[in-house]
């Protein structure tokens, strides 16, 4: 029996999917719904990103249809670590901090459209750079 492969989405790549990107929709169906990841940060970037009630209501509905993953302990030690290391060298930004460090703890390949602003963080596995934007 093939292991089920979990994949971390960053925020580009779900909100390229509400853009109805053709290529994104594509390789998330290759990945699977039930295979499909986001981190609670993610989570909170899509609600902040809603443009109304009825786009808010939408992305709470959808939200209920993905796994969610927590920002639990070892994440947030991650997440310091990594912040100390890359703040000033990279300006690695908190969300995106927290979003590897949610990738890191759980062991996951992380599926972005910005591969510069993780490339740099040691250990974080990048997922399919045929759809990555240097």
């Amino acid at each position: 029996m093939e292991q089920v492969k979990i994949v971390l989405c960053d925020t580009d790549v779900i909100i390229e999917f509400y853009r109805n990107n053709q290529d994104i929709i594509t390789e998330l169906k290759k990945i699977g719904q039930e295979n499909i990841a986001i981190s609670t940060i993610t989570a909170g970037e899509l609600l902040y990103g809603a443009l109304n009630k009825k786009e808010l209501n939408q992305i709470i509905k959808d939200l209920k249809n993905l796994t969610i993953l927590d920002i639990d302990k070892k994440a947030c030690t991650i997440f310091l670590d990594i912040m100390g290391k890359y703040v000033l060298s990279h300006k690695l930004a908190l969300p995106d901090g927290f979003i590897a460090a949610t990738a890191l703890a759980n062991g996951i390949e992380l599926y972005t459209l910005n591969i510069k602003d993780y490339r740099f963080i040691k250990g974080v596995k990048l997922y399919n750079e045929k759809f990555r934007k240097l």
